[in-house]
């Protein structure tokens, strides 16, 4: 698993610009970027950027307040100190805005599949771009390659991959009524197994929804947008399932599969929708998760996730 400093934040100009401001000062990105050697008191600050104390500590209190670094005071031989760490490897801007109106009182946001802020995956895993192999395969440090950002396909056998969505549903003014999470999937074992039955899970805002059982590893043709590159002998294209939370409870592909409703995801109170999904250590088919994306598979689709009013 990633540490903490090595996550990724996603800044957008419509919903963040006051951290957008923060990173706007010469100062605070030098601090940042200080921080990514490690951890590091205010008089260490100053004395390597060569500034006075007073604008490293008020410089510091911004950056901490905007969420951008974490702060400990522990005991020094006079008093205290406050040590600072980064808590993202990488703050990413992104223009343009994903969601739109769906109709019938939807929004939709499209997401990349490499664009996960948070990952824990065991080998043998990979990840590929619609050109090439992105990393070294079976190697989960891979998936901090800045690359990943262009990632079509990728596969672990156990472990979890998590996005952030923004909240729309904080812009309307009516309650959401049906929360859907759309991607393609399938099973992961070494060549392919259309026999192949892995239990996939879905969390989200840490609330686990529920599982749904892949049947297999499909490879028996190409994917209608898989490139010509990658092998037959690899995962070719997984099955479009819709994941839905309601007032009623979670399903897919309209199959009940859990109790759980909107009500424990408690969407008013939380400015993203996290999504985690992953095959948990405990499964008992553990048989691994490709997830498809732009470049690959039947559908070339990023993950969709639509909020109904």
């Amino acid at each position: 698993m990633p540490e903490v400093q090595d996550r990724i934040l996603i800044l957008s100009p419509k919903d963040d610009l006051e951290t957008i401001k923060v990173l706007s000062s010469e100062v605070r990105l030098r601090i940042l970027d200080l921080l990514s050697g490690g951890a590091h008191n205010v008089n260490e600050i100053a004395e390597a950027l060569g500034l006075p104390q007073s604008t490293v500590a008020t410089n510091v209190l911004t950056l901490e307040e905007s969420g951008l670094i974490a702060t400990e005071s522990i005991k020094a031989r006079k008093g205290s100190q406050k040590v600072c760490r980064r808590r993202y490897g990488e703050i990413l801007l992104r223009f343009g805005d994903s969601a739109h109106e769906a109709g019938d009182g939807a929004v939709e946001v499209a997401m990349p599949i490499g664009l996960y802020t948070n990952y824990e995956v065991f080998s043998p895993c990979g990840l590929c771009s619609p050109e090439s192999v992105i990393g070294y395969l079976d190697v989960p440090d891979s998936y901090l390659s800045p690359d990943r950002m262009k990632a079509g396909l990728l596969w672990f056998e156990q472990g979890w991959v998590e996005y952030k969505f923004p909240n729309n549903s904080r812009l309307k003014d009516k309650p959401v009524s049906r929360l859907e999470l759309v991607t393609e999937l399938s099973s992961e074992t070494p060549g392919t197994n259309k026999n192949w039955l892995s239990d996939i899970t879905l969390w989200v805002n840490n609330v686990e929804v529920g599982c749904w059982t892949s049947p297999g590893d499909f490879g028996d043709r190409r994917g209608k947008y898989t490139p010509p590159w990658w092998k037959l002998e690899g995962s070719q294209y997984g099955l479009l399932k819709n994941w839905a939370v309601t007032e009623e409870g979670s399903f897919v592909d309209g199959v009940k599969i859990s109790g759980v409703t909107l009500a424990a995801l408690d969407l008013p109170n939380h400015h993203s929708v996290k999504v985690r999904i992953g095959v948990k250590e405990e499964a008992e088919h553990r048989g691994g998760l490709n997830i498809f994306g732009r470049g690959f598979g039947n559908y070339g689709q990023d993950i969709l996730l639509r909020l109904l009013f």
